[in-house]
């Protein structure tokens, strides 16, 4: 792949909108990404597709001043630090024909657990064929004491068995890490700031809905299995779990129950992709949903996360082009009527 801000050559296509016709044009996208994600996401197999479809990706120089770099036609990045927010922000507001995936301050939100679900609690999802919410949870903040933890579970009246999960999401692994807790006395051990949701039962799957602009692709993971009445009366402790979402965790051509197996209502998921973009301002992200088990349609979102691993979403690699090639026909379109 070049890297150096040459453009491609690749076929012209017309595309036919009304009484106007759009030449494709080529299209350069500056991305800013650590290189884990530069490795898992700028596939050869997305990148050539891409190429040959006349979308070039140039690497961003953290060392020069982003203003004098490009032109770009879309930013695309994953970089965390207040320094980086404030650069992509003023580039932002300097350059605002190019469009930027996402806007900081809206990926900001995803990264404390508590106000990422806010947007999920506050929906009204009714007629779309089934019941969204989020488990019950509780913060204990970082100033917290964690000998306390057990007296404030009790307090608010939390049932065991609690998963505990880090507050703040920040890319790193310690983030993503993942606590059973079977007894509220063992969480003491834990170091807040935390977040403590209560544990679904699910059958031991996870339903991943990842969303590119409006497409929604569903993927299914093992997770957690259910914890029975008499698991938990006979078990304590506090055990960590390692990170459900992996890519070895597939369950997708797995013979599982179809009670348990069965996608989520498409209706729902459109209504919820649909809401959840407008509130949280993003074009990129995903949806760890689960189904209650025993249930056919009460679904419980534990998760919302920025630009995930979209290497492990079937034909990523098609939905991100056609994605990224809509965005630049939308500001052609947009252009033209002004």
């Amino acid at each position: 792949m070049r890297l150096n801000g040459e453009i491609s050559s690749g076929e012209e296509e017309e595309k036919q909108t009304g009484t106007t016709t759009f030449s494709s044009q080529k299209v350069v996208v500056g991305y800013a990404l650590t290189s884990k994600k530069k490795k898992s996401f700028l596939q050869p197999s997305f990148t050539g597709l891409a190429r040959n479809r006349g979308i070039n990706f140039v690497a961003i120089d953290l060392n020069k001043p982003l203003l004098e770099q490009g032109p770009f036609d879309i930013i695309l990045h994953k970089l965390s630090g207040e320094e980086w927010c404030e650069i992509i922000e003023d580039y932002r507001q300097k350059h605002p024909e190019v469009t930027v995936l996402d806007p900081p301050d809206a990926i900001q939100h995803l990264h404390n657990r508590q106000s990422m679900l806010q947007d999920v609690v506050d929906l009204n999802l009714s007629d779309c064929h089934g019941k969204v919410g989020v488990p019950r949870q509780l913060v204990i903040p970082k100033e917290k004491d964690p000998s306390s933890i057990p007296y404030e579970i009790t307090k608010a009246g939390m049932k065991l068995p609690l998963v505990a999960k880090p507050l703040v999401v920040d890319g790193t692994a310690k983030s993503h890490e993942l606590f059973l807790a079977y007894d509220e006395f063992s969480l003491s051990e834990l170091e807040p700031p935390l977040v403590l949701q209560e544990f679904v039962n699910h059958g031991g799957l996870l339903f991943k809905i990842y969303i590119v602009g409006e497409t929604i692709k569903v993927v299914k993971r093992f997770s957690l299995p259910n914890i029975s009445k008499h698991e938990l009366s006979k078990v304590a402790g506090v055990f960590r779990f390692p990170r459900v979402s992996c890519a070895a965790a597939s369950a997708d051509d797995a013979d599982l129950d179809p009670n348990i197996a069965e996608h989520p209502p498409r209706p729902l998921l459109e209504r919820l992709a649909r809401e959840l973009r407008h509130r949280l301002g993003l074009c990129l992200f995903n949806i760890d949903m689960i189904r209650e088990y025993g249930t056919k349609d009460v679904f419980y979102v534990i998760d919302i996360n920025y630009f995930p691993g979209y290497g492990k979403m079937p034909d990523y690699e098609h939905v991100f082009t056609d994605f990224l090639l809509s965005l630049v026909q939308s500001n052609c379109k947009k252009k033209l009527a002004t």
